[in-house]
């Protein structure tokens, strides 16, 4: 692309062997405003190759086409700053080689262009600045300060100074911002000339300070200038005898220059260095003080060139040598002059500075490109990448321009006749705020004139002038007609109103038409957040307030002092029909107090409001963001920008600097009655695919507060602004949802009481203790206490403490009622497996796994996630986070051990069914083997199912229907019933302590004399001896043996493998009738059922085992 000149012959040749293209169009065009003027006449090659493009002033600028790229060598040469804007305001930029495809494509360039001299690159490691936090921005300097109350501070240089043939002096000064007199910075006088060099400075009616040089008695002009806006400056003065040429730069950028005095001599030597007076004497009579701060005062005997004085001013350190460097050792100052502490903006001492130069390459004949580097404000030409299907789509574009001109370019070439005077030809770009005014005034008038809508090319146009305006120096240069702040104001509001023409809602389908060369509308937005911000100091130069407004753009410009009781700052958009309710952005008052008490002597808030984004930026591509609800009641659809975008800048002392805002921004979708939405924070990152030219990013920003209408952000830096809204569809109704909740409670009342019912049959009926019977304690109390708490959760989360309290023991309690359900699992594997270890080794082992893990877990949780612990509105884990994993990786890896144990004893019971049914005869084995293999798989899956936490599982499918979700609340809310049921009500252990509790109640009521003392005959005592003592309630022997015989044998009668009760004349049954129960009892049936495996087969003992 080409900055258009009045007369555009554009020809476009491609070789070698590639044909003529050739296009002449004579048009009328104001300069400066970019057209696309690349006509094909015939087809377009496909292969890479070199084109040549002629611009009005008969220059050859080449385009080399490799399979991906298009490399532009331009012939304008210019210094690296004015060459990068240029390639920015060509939507490409400066070619870096830090791909080999790029070297191999500037190295053919550059040889098939014979170019020898070298051009401009881009150094792929420098990255864009980014505003920081001050405190890493900032320096702590000492400072002499020279106060307004006395004329007779000064500050003297105890050094002794040679005969100079070249000398730079740079300080920082801290003007007083109500004293306009003349005052002298630094005074150098000589024994045999007082006024032998000097800096002094006046401040004028427009309150800029402007300063002047004496060199060798003859006074200089007041040209360079500051605003004397109590901010520190940093000044630099330079002169040379040999040249004859002094200048003066302020903040790193030149400002004025011009010739010495007549005499070119040498400066004396032997002199005296005075800060703060002018010496009329030789070392006295002081006249014209100065008053502010002055510090950082370095002298050399070299003339510094511009890229030093520009390292200087952002603290980096230079290789010349000095005469002086600053040390308050070396300086007597009068008592008067006090020594102050300042903070000084220093992005150096952040980030340090190419001080070497620019980054250039230049072409050897048959040997790779040469790299290098050059003074930055050399004159070179360069090259610019750009996409290659961007290329070509500006090629279409300039066709349909040229072929067929819009109603807006028709009328942009009318007035551009009545400007032709004033804009002249720049095929360079923008230079000044003079030509950008202009162009923009032509701009508004032609789109206020033209009825028809814009059409792709003319807002690809109109994009280009916005990004080379934003690019324009703020500061008018030394000879350059200086713009009135009315001015400035109204560039602005043009630069505003061409913008909101651009990103009207009108426009949307035409950004999808020029997307491949436009990255999209956030290039007007960060093309008007520089523009503001460079325009900062002179739009609030007469004004400490000033809002610019157009129907779909709000800019405010805030500036203050900053005191000790400063204020916070708060922004809000307009409140339309259309926008109901205010979008606003706040700076809190804490902030800028800590910026104050951080030195800052300033404060300039620039924030901007858009209200037409959103329908833009919903054509893009689906925002891919990792959906915050993830609990299966509703279904992620995707991810939309939901709000308006505003942005803010905070400037310190003209700088930019980090602080923390908050955000409130209004919901601007509206969806179905089907469908939710999640509000997320995010930012616009520029930085974050930039070739793309950026994407939403949601690092530093989180939500404070949700509401129906809008949502309250908090982010710890500043930029660009919105909420995007993640869209589900709900898969439950309200009605659905508030009856699980419902179900959910009362199944975890009737699972606690059952829990708790379970628990005191086992610790009152006197159950035999067993490794079983421990095991099944632990896992009553834990899963008890875990439900309890989650039915009172929901009271708990009113308080932030409390709530957190609670998640902290729901985590801990659920993890142990797993983890003892992992037991329950080992342990029945221990049944099946044979396992060498003892019982009490094993029930260690056990206790470790059920409290000691799930205690670990929960304090290794807290420790690295405190903060992103819990949930935002419910007492639980957060799922937005990866704490959430903190339980959800141990559930997962218990339910797969127990699955695993499941399916082994359901081999087990399948092997024992299929040898029982051999047993029997051919006649019924037909018919009960289909039958007892059903009852060996279902009856182990309804025992242990639940006990192994393996209906869990079901949590994996709520999401796909309702009734899966009922049933998953079934399973686990009543998950306390099914043991109560099955360790308590069905538990043949529990049943017989019942059954010996009622006996021994029984016996309790006969006379002392109605029960023997001993069922058990002795061998040396034949004779049955009768007691007449009522029995105490400990005798062992009268608990376990007390009541009839018969009611004793009929509660401990064991079935054969048949279901059918056992032979009582079999002698084993008779000690089975005798014997109590315990480890006796164990022992005898243990033996009993190896030697009758027919009759008691494996299954069944390991279902009684483990129940």
């Amino acid at each position: 692309m080409l900055l258009a000149g009045l007369n555009t012959h554009i020809l476009i040749q491609h070789f070698p062997g590639g044909g003529s293209y050739c296009l002449n169009m004579s048009g009328t065009l104001f300069a400066g405003l970019l057209l696309f003027m690349l006509k094909v006449c015939n087809g377009e090659p496909t292969y890479a190759g070199l084109q040549r493009l002629e611009d009005s002033r008969g220059q050859n600028n080449h385009v080399y086409l490799t399979p991906r790229w298009a490399l532009q060598l331009v012939n304008d040469s210019l210094p690296y700053s004015r060459a990068d804007r240029f390639c920015r305001g060509q939507f490409s930029s400066l070619v870096s080689l830090d791909q080999s495809e790029d070297q191999r494509g500037v190295q053919e360039l550059l040889q098939l262009t014979v170019v020898r001299t070298p051009v401009w690159v881009r150094d792929p490691s420098k990255a864009d600045s980014r505003p920081v936090a001050f405190s890493r921005q900032y320096l702590q300097f000492s400072a002499f300060s020279f106060p307004k109350e006395s004329h007779e501070g000064f500050a003297h240089i105890n050094i002794s100074f040679p005969a100079l043939e070249a000398v730079s002096v740079c300080v920082r000064v801290q003007w007083e911002p109500k004293w306009n007199d003349v005052s002298t910075i630094f005074s150098y006088a000589a024994p045999v000339f007082t006024n032998e060099f000097q800096l002094r400075g006046q401040v004028n009616m427009h309150g800029r300070v402007l300063l002047a040089l004496i060199i060798q008695g003859k006074h200089l002009p007041y040209k360079a200038s500051f605003w004397n806006d109590g901010a520190w400056h940093h000044i630099c003065v330079t002169w040379s005898r040999s040249s004859n040429l002094w200048t003066i730069y302020v903040d790193g950028v030149q400002k004025d220059m011009g010739s010495g005095s007549e005499t070119r001599r040498d400066i004396y030597g032997d002199g005296i260095l005075i800060l703060g007076q002018d010496q009329d004497s030789f070392g006295g009579n002081f006249t014209e003080p100065f008053f502010g701060n002055i510090t950082d005062l370095n002298v050399w005997s070299s003339c510094l060139e511009t890229r030093h004085v520009h390292a200087l001013n952002s603290c980096s350190a230079i290789t010349p040598k000095k005469l002086f460097s600053w040390n308050l050792d070396l300086i007597s100052s009068h008592p008067i002059v006090k020594v102050v502490q300042a903070l000084l903006f220093c992005p150096a001492a952040h980030q340090q500075m190419e001080l070497q130069g620019c980054p250039t390459v230049q072409s050897q004949s048959n040997l790779p490109p040469l790299l290098g580097l050059a003074d930055c404000s050399d004159l070179q030409p360069f090259i610019c990448k750009s996409r290659k299907e961007r290329f070509q789509k500006m090629k279409e574009l300039s066709e349909s321009q040229s072929s067929q001109p819009s109603a807006f370019m028709n009328q942009l070439i009318k007035l551009s006749n009545m400007s032709q005077p004033v804009l002249g030809q720049q095929p360079s770009g923008i230079n000044n705020l003079t030509q950008a005014m202009v162009l923009l005034n032509i701009s508004v008038q032609a789109l206020e004139e033209t009825q028809e809508e814009l059409q792709p090319e003319d807002m690809v146009s109109l994009v280009q002038l916005l990004s080379l305006t934003s690019d324009v120096p703020s500061e008018p240069s030394v000879h350059s007609e200086n713009s009135s702040n009315e001015k400035i104001q109204e560039l602005s509001q043009h630069f505003i109103s061409v913008a909101d023409s651009i990103i009207s809602e009108d426009n949307a389908l035409k950004w999808q038409a020029i997307k491949e060369v436009v990255n999209g509308p956030m290039d007007v937005v960060k093309s008007i957040d520089q523009m503001v911000t460079r325009l900062s100091s002179r739009l609030t130069a007469e004004t400490d307030h000033l809002t610019i407004q157009s129907p779909n753009i709000r800019v405010e410009v805030q500036h203050q002092k900053l005191e000790d009781e400063s204020k916070g700052s708060s922004f809000c958009g307009p409140e339309t029909e259309k926008h109901a309710g205010l979008d606003c952005i706040s700076v809190p008052h804490q902030k800028i107090q800590d910026l104050h008490n951080n030195g800052f002597y300033k404060l300039t808030l620039v924030n901007t409001w858009y209200g037409s984004l959103r329908p833009l930026l919903s054509l893009e591509e689906n925002i891919t963001l990792e959906p915050t609800v993830t609990d299966g009641s509703q279904r992620y659809l995707g991810t939309v920008l939901g709000s308006s975008v505003i942005s803010s800048t905070v400037l310190g002392d003209n700088q930019p600097v980090s602080t923390e805002v908050q955000i409130q921004l209004q919901h601007r979708v509206q969806f179905s009655k089907d469908t939710m939405y999640d509000p997320v924070c995010a930012f616009w990152d520029f930085n974050l695919s930039p070739e793309a030219g950026g994407w939403w990013n949601t690092k530093g920003c989180e939500v404070v507060s949700k509401h129906q209408a809008f949502t309250v952000c908090y982010c710890n830096h500043t930029t660009n602004f919105a909420l995007l809204l993640q869209v589900y569809e709900t898969q439950r109704s309200p009605e659905n949802e508030k009856a699980l909740q419902v179900l959910t409670f009362i199944g975890c009342g009737v699972s606690l009481c059952g829990l708790l019912f379970t628990f005191i049959l086992f610790v009152a009926v006197g159950v035999p203790k067993s490794d079983r019977t421990t095991v099944h304690k632990n896992l009553i109390g834990a899963l008890g206490v875990a439900e309890l708490l989650l039915m009172c959760s929901d009271w708990a989360a009113e308080n932030q403490a409390a709530c957190f309290v609670v998640t902290a023991l729901l985590h801990l309690f659920f993890m142990a009622s797993f983890s003892w359900m992992l037991v329950e699992g080992l342990l029945l594997w221990s049944k099946v497996v044979s396992v060498n270890i003892s019982e009490d080794r094993r029930m260690k082992l056990y206790y470790v796994i059920g409290w000691g893990l799930p205690v670990l877990i929960v304090a290794v949780t807290l420790a690295v996630s405190a903060d992103k612990y819990k949930a935002d509105h419910h007492c639980w884990l957060s799922v937005k986070t990866d704490t959430i994993w903190a339980f959800v990786g141990p559930v997962i890896f218990v339910l797969a051990v127990n699955a695993v144990v499941l399916c082994r004893v359901v081999m087990v019971t399948i092997s024992s069914a299929n040898r029982r049914a051999k047993m029997l005869s051919p006649s019924s084995a037909s018919k009960m083997q289909t039958f007892d293999l059903t009852w060996a798989v279902t009856r182990p899956v309804l025992i242990l199912l639940p006990v192994l936490g393996l209906t869990w599982l079901c949590g994996v499918l709520v999401h796909l229907s309702v009734v899966l979700a009922y049933g998953f609340i079934v399973l686990n809310s009543f998950q306390g019933l099914y043991i109560f049921l099955v360790y308590a009500v069905y538990n043949s252990e529990v049943r017989n302590a019942i059954k010996r509790i009622k006996e021994k109640r029984k016996a309790l009521s006969f006379t002392n004399c109605s029960q023997p003392t001993s069922f058990l005959p002795s061998q040396r005592a034949p004779v049955t001896s009768w007691n007449c003592r009522q029995p105490t309630p400990s005798s062992p022997e009268t608990s376990e043996t007390s009541g009839p015989t018969s009611s004793t044998s009929t509660s401990l009668v064991i079935k054969n493998g048949q279901g059918k009760p056992s032979d009582s004349s079999h002698p084993s049954n008779g000690l089975f009738t005798l014997l109590p129960s315990g480890k006796r009892y164990r022992s005898l049936w243990t033996k009993t059922t190896r030697s009758r495996n027919s009759f008691f087969p494996t299954a069944v003992r390991l279902l009684n085992s483990a129940c």
